[in-house]
């Protein structure tokens, strides 16, 4: 999880920043195995005039490869300052 948190902090420098790992949720899921599950709540000067989906593919981007190795699902809740 500190992994994702360093990605995110040092991509978007968030103004507020909450990762949760919700992964005891799918204990015995298939995909379970191959990574884990998170929630991020994030908010970041970079989102200003966006819409949803390109701050999600920046926060996507951010997380690079970590979306194919340590994350297996990601659950994103936009947060406005």
């Amino acid at each position: 999880m500190a992994r994702i948190r360093a990605c995110l902090e040092t991509a978007l420098a968030p103004t507020r920043l909450e990762l949760i790992d919700d992964s005891h949720l799918h204990a015995g899921h298939a995909g379970a195995r191959q990574g884990g599950h998170f929630t991020v709540r994030i908010a970041a000067p970079a989102f200003a005039g966006k819409r949803p989906l390109e701050c999600h593919r920046l926060i996507y981007g951010a997380l690079g490869e970590l979306m194919q190795t340590d994350i297996h699902a990601l659950s994103i809740d936009l947060l406005r300052d």
